[in-house]
């Protein structure tokens, strides 16, 4: 019968979550600098249309 190695298994998702959550965290920030850009675009080009 085979041995079952369990901490290369909680290894490996350790590493995929932490993986995630960085990527998780990019793309919130990038969302982020994204939304802020375009209200701050249309509140100058509001302020030109003045």
């Amino acid at each position: 019968m085979p041995k079952v190695e369990f901490n290369k298994v909680k290894k490996t998702k350790t590493n995929m979550k932490e993986e995630t959550l960085r990527g998780t965290l990019a793309s919130v920030f990038l969302l982020g600098f994204f939304l802020i850009a375009t209200w701050l675009g249309v509140y100058f080009l509001f302020l030109d249309r003045l």
